[in-house]
């Protein structure tokens, strides 16, 4: 059972590692304004989703329900790799897109002005990091060339899928441009990657919907600051 929101990145990275195992799940859509009594008891420490409960226990947190996901259901589909070093790696690129892109990537979207600005050079210079180093690291078995299907899909490609795959509605919203295939040809090939696979199609709402999303939630924040 998982208890989440349709529009939230953090429900949508469990949603893909259980789909990724053909694992069987039940949905449970919470309204965050007026939380289940049973998200609060399953999750009494931070009170959010998404929150996994399988035989009666819940897990919390995206990236440490998706390692219980993989150590749990060890057949088909690895999302982390058995050799340790390449795990690590993989979890330090998903740790780095976490805390150094995610957030600054939302006040992208959350801001206008020059701290819109300000924010937007930060998440360039975050993906030129990725662009530079991280993609080598990312792809070491393929020379660095961005290759991902839904056998070989791991947690950072998980991670990445769910911040930047709908960046296209993103640019539209904003009017900026946010992936330049010039600028970040290795980013541009990795998230176009993720965008193919039958996984991503599967649970991607419609392009219309993902900018009704993103205006309301621009709108809400404007509102806010």
């Amino acid at each position: 059972m998982l208890h989440g929101t349709f529009a939230s990145p953090y429900s949508k990275r469990v949603e893909l590692a259980l789909k990724l195992k053909s694992i069987p799940y039940q949905f449970v859509l919470e309204d965050l304004q007026n939380k289940s009594q049973a998200l609060l008891r399953y999750n009494p420490v931070h009170k959010k989703i998404p929150v996994l409960v399988h035989n009666g226990k819940p897990i919390s947190e995206s990236l440490i329900i998706i390692e219980y996901i993989d150590e749990t259901w060890p057949n088909g589909p690895r999302l982390l790799p058995q050799d340790p070093y390449k795990r690590a790696k993989v979890r330090f690129w998903a740790s780095y897109v976490q805390l150094h892109l995610f957030d600054v990537a939302m006040r992208v979207v959350k801001t206008e002005g020059e701290e819109q600005e300000k924010a937007l050079t930060e998440v360039k210079e975050k993906l030129r990091v990725i662009e530079k180093e991280g993609l080598k690291e990312i792809f070491s078995d393929t020379d660095g060339q961005p290759t991902v299907t839904n056998e070989t899909m791991s947690l950072v490609d998980i991670v990445m899928c769910t911040l930047l795959s709908p960046y296209k509605a993103h640019e539209e919203v904003l009017g900026l441009k946010i992936i330049d295939p010039e600028t970040f040809p290795g980013v541009y090939a990795w998230i176009s990657a993720i965008n193919q696979t039958d996984v991503v199609k599967e649970l991607s709402p419609p392009y219309e919907q993902v900018l009704e999303i993103l205006r309301a939630f621009r709108q809400i924040s404007l509102s806010h600051s």
